[in-house]
């Protein structure tokens, strides 16, 4: 059986890691020079970092178990320290009572549980206009706290207004938290079971790209291949039964299933003659392109986070990393400290076409405004544009995917996975187990729908990485292995 897979992402490297395991021939198709996606590691004025920061951490076994499988013993836990800065002030996140009343002051604090109250008491909206971020997020946590930790960041990343954003991202990043859970979560009253406010990661030790890496070499060692810089052109199929692949050169190679994850409307638009409607939902959709500049700073104790939430209007950057404060591992013998600087545009923003000299300024310039770098010196800095890393939820983005999502599904030998190619905003443990998925429905027809991966699911075996292994609530902590290459396996024919 001849398996492609478009991408080298989380999601298309642990499906060509699964499927090679398994015995599958298998052929990677990578555009970049590199695997990872945007969980990639890169080499960095004799550091290693990461394309922003990429935490890791799952309560799915079969998630974590193989996280673990390939990063063997070399990770390191990491306690997470993260803040949001909004208006010269750093509040503690997740939320900690005398940090946020020290921050807020007695007056601003009351005037947000007011705002709180008044929600509850006499809704701002009503409940069949709940469907935007801005909507929901009002409802669970007031007005004020809506504008001083929701708006600023929110229509940063997005690049729309909150009203015109889905209540869908809300759903899936905040879910049921809200400002009573928040509280109760400060003051230790209950348990906190919402993902987002971990206080421990599992972090690779050679950087997040490292597992991905190791996934390429597996699978190059069970006899398949990993062709980087060999962007595909379009999926060759016949009245929808899959036939290959024909790559940007012009060739063909033939194929008797196709894993993608690549964007999906460059996915659709390949497919051809398109129903109206598909045309149409293609069109309607769009993806958020990211900006890293990245400063070499000559101090090593800049600042404890391993990264913030910028909140501040008045800054154009959206969220700053300190690889120094991950793993000694990363930083080695260097003195000095990386940084990256996080912004957000689309194809026709004049930001996205500035020059890089100009970027490294611009982040620089808002560095300083912080006070987090002090008078330390910037060294050098250097800028990575990636294209598409952000599927926009906009206000009613499921009546144009939906009809998308039903086109592709009519494919056989086709699927589609990853936050690209699926059009979810995974985290890279939801993208792993898609990949999971993917290639259990190729090699043992599991008949999974893989559509249907809800990007924040409660599994009813919880499982989580420790320092010691893989541990669960009611039973024993499974040690790591540590990596050893894999020996070839015959291939299934």
């Amino acid at each position: 059986m001849r398996v492609a897979v478009i991408g080298a992402g989380p999601a298309g490297i642990t499906a060509a890691y699964q499927l090679a395991t398994g015995g599958a021939q298998v052929d990677v198709y990578e555009a970049s020079n590199a695997v990872g996606g945007m969980s990639r590691s890169i080499d960095l004025w004799g550091q290693k970092v990461d394309l922003g920061p990429h935490r890791f951490f799952s309560q799915d076994p079969r998630v974590n178990q193989l996280w673990l499988d390939v990063a063997g013993r070399d990770y390191r836990m990491v306690d997470r320290l993260t803040r949001i800065y909004y208006h010269e002030r750093f509040f503690e996140y997740p939320l900690k009572p005398a940090n946020a009343l020290w921050n807020m002051g007695v007056t601003n604090a009351a005037c947000c549980l007011s705002s709180y109250l008044k929600e509850k008491i006499r809704p701002s909206f009503r409940s069949d206009q709940n469907d935007t971020f801005e909507s929901w997020v009002v409802g669970r946590f007031g007005r004020r706290l809506f504008n001083m930790f929701f708006k600023s960041y929110s229509e940063k990343l997005w690049g729309i207004s909150c009203a015109a954003l889905d209540a869908d991202f809300a759903a899936q990043r905040i879910k049921k938290f809200s400002l009573g859970q928040a509280i109760k979560a400060a003051l230790g009253i209950g348990k906190n079971n919402h993902k987002t406010l971990v206080d421990q990661f599992a972090y690779p030790v050679g950087g997040t790209g490292m597992v991905y890496e190791r996934m390429a070499e597996r699978v190059r060692d069970m006899g398949g291949n990993v062709h980087l810089k060999q962007p595909v052109g379009r999926i060759v199929h016949e009245k929808r039964v899959v036939k290959g692949l024909e790559l940007a050169d012009g060739r063909f190679e033939p194929f008797d299933q196709i894993i993608s994850t690549m964007p999906l409307t460059l996915l659709v638009r390949g497919l051809g003659n398109l129903p109206s409607a598909v045309e149409r939902g293609v069109a309607s959709l769009r993806f958020r392109n990211t900006i890293l500049v990245y400063l070499n700073v000559a101090r090593a104790d800049l600042f404890k986070d391993q990264w913030l939430y910028i909140h501040s209007p008045d800054l154009g950057m959206g969220r700053v990393t300190n690889f120094r404060n991950w793993v000694p591992e990363l930083y080695g013998a260097s003195a000095n400290s990386i940084l990256a600087l996080e912004y957000w545009c689309y194809d026709d923003d004049a930001q996205w076409r500035d020059s890089d000299q100009n970027l490294i300024e611009l982040g620089e310039r808002e560095m300083r405004t912080t006070g987090l770098i002090g008078d330390a010196r910037v060294l050098d800095g250097h800028v990575v544009r990636i294209r598409r890393c952000y599927p926009v939820y906009a206000r009613g983005y499921k009546q144009h995917l939906d009809p998308v999502v039903d086109y592709v599904r009519g494919f056989q030998g086709l699927s589609a996975i990853g936050r690209y190619g699926a059009f979810k905003y995974n985290n890279q443990d939801h993208s792993i187990l898609m990949g999971l998925m993917a290639a259990e429905n190729i090699l043992d027809g599991a008949g999974h729908d893989l559509w249907a991966v809800n990007t924040d699911s409660t599994y009813q075996e919880a499982a989580v990485i420790t320092k010691t292994g893989l541990e669960y609530p009611d039973g024993p902590v499974v040690a790591p292995a540590p990596w050893k290459r894999p020996r070839a396996v015959p291939v299934r024919v």
